[in-house]
């Protein structure tokens, strides 16, 4: 593609589908996102909407892999942007795209981060009752998992090996919660409400326009499927091997997360809104105390496992936004673009655009301090 070979190509397919899934994730994002989600259409919106976003995603994923397949490079969409859009409008359009996407990795950083800092401080304020939840105590424990992330990705040679341990940690993970919620559970819904129950408290009068919103939801389960493509530089074959992950993405995402919707579902005790009040801020970890028991340790324990999984997306997040970061940068598209494009050679990442990145994932955090709502949008 034109550019001197600055990075080791330590990744193998399996490394690479395991950054692939542990960012995607899909079944953590639907337990982050599950009681927005029954708000937004009720269990009809996820079961049925995360078949509809699968089979959108796999069509994304296609043409993500035909590209990446004729153009392997650590640009991705601003780089193909370049090479195919007309002349006239070629360098605008690769400009615009390459702030996008990194301000998409970097927004989507800090919602991972703050998904893992609420189930946190969710989890201390479980084992204690008398705890009462401040903003500040979910900010702190927010920059806190955005610190120790950032401390991961910076020696590269250890990379594949993380994103192996979190491509197994997260399907380990699933496994577990999946049959030990339903298996304990002292009551189960019943099937008319998993599979045809529709519930709208949007505000929106129209069902249909309540389900297309709340259709975000399902679709942040299946986001950041370009994050292989950046990594082309890192892996042998990427013609190959790129498309093998993107893809292997979307098949394990659908079946992990649309399980898990449906175990979880069947596994509600009693009314739903308890659970979307739940005085921890994290509903699914209400969904597994009451399933559970009221035996707090171990939900806490099955929150533990999510917080773990959270953690590994993080990472992959974090890869995924350096990259991007510094493969823009190379093409002089940022600022200090010659301090941005630097790798380091004795740790195999580019570390000053993975610190930027990172900073400004922290400098966004503040901004939940000053109010949730500019926060979440």
């Amino acid at each position: 593609m034109g550019y001197a070979q600055e990075m080791t190509r330590n990744y193998t397919v399996l490394s690479i589908l395991g950054v692939g899934f542990s960012l995607t994730n899909s079944w953590f994002g639907i337990s982050a996102a599950l009681i927005t989600g029954i708000n937004s259409g009720g269990p009809i919106l996820i079961i049925y909407g995360i078949i509809l976003i699968a089979l959108i995603s796999t069509c994304v994923g296609i043409s993500l892999s035909e590209l990446a397949s004729a153009f392997p490079s650590a640009g991705g969409q601003y780089f193909w942007a370049q090479e195919l859009a007309p002349r006239r409008w070629a360098r605008f359009a690769s400009y615009a795209t390459g702030w996008f996407a990194w301000a998409g990795a970097v927004f989507t950083s800090a919602s991972v981060g703050l998904a893992v800092g609420s189930a946190v401080v969710g989890c201390w304020s479980l084992g204690h009752p008398e705890f009462v939840i401040q903003r500040w105590h979910v900010f702190l424990a927010y920059q806190m998992s955005n610190l120790l992330c950032f401390l991961f990705n910076i020696y590269g040679k250890i990379l594949p090996l993380v994103a192996k341990i979190s491509l197994y940690t997260s399907l380990l993970s699933f496994l577990v919660i999946m049959i030990t919620v339903p298996a304990v559970a002292p009551t189960h819904q019943h099937a008319k409400f998993v599979f045809a129950t529709f519930i709208n408290n949007t505000g929106w009068q129209q069902g249909g326009i309540a389900f297309i919103v709340g259709l975000v939801n399902t679709n942040w389960s299946f986001a950041c499927l370009d994050c292989a493509t950046h990594l082309a530089e890192e892996v042998h074959r990427p013609e190959k091997m790129i498309p093998i992950a993107i893809m292997g993405t979307v098949a394990i995402g659908f079946v992990t997360s649309w399980f898990f919707s449906i175990s979880m579902f069947f596994s509600i005790v009693g009314d739903f809104s308890a659970i979307s009040q739940s005085p921890t801020g994290v509903p699914i970890l209400e969904l597994f105390s009451q399933a559970l028991r009221l035996n707090k340790g171990g939900a806490i324990f099955l929150e533990t496992l999510i917080i773990a999984t959270g953690l590994g997306c993080l990472v992959a997040s974090h890869t995924w936004q350096s990259r991007l970061c510094w493969s823009f940068a190379r093409d002089r598209g940022l600022p200090g673009h010659v301090w941005l494009s630097k790798v380091n050679r004795q740790l195999d990442v580019p570390l000053n655009a993975h610190f930027v990145s990172c900073f400004i994932v922290a400098v966004v955090g503040c901004l939940y301090i000053a109010s949730v709502t500019a926060f979440n949008s």
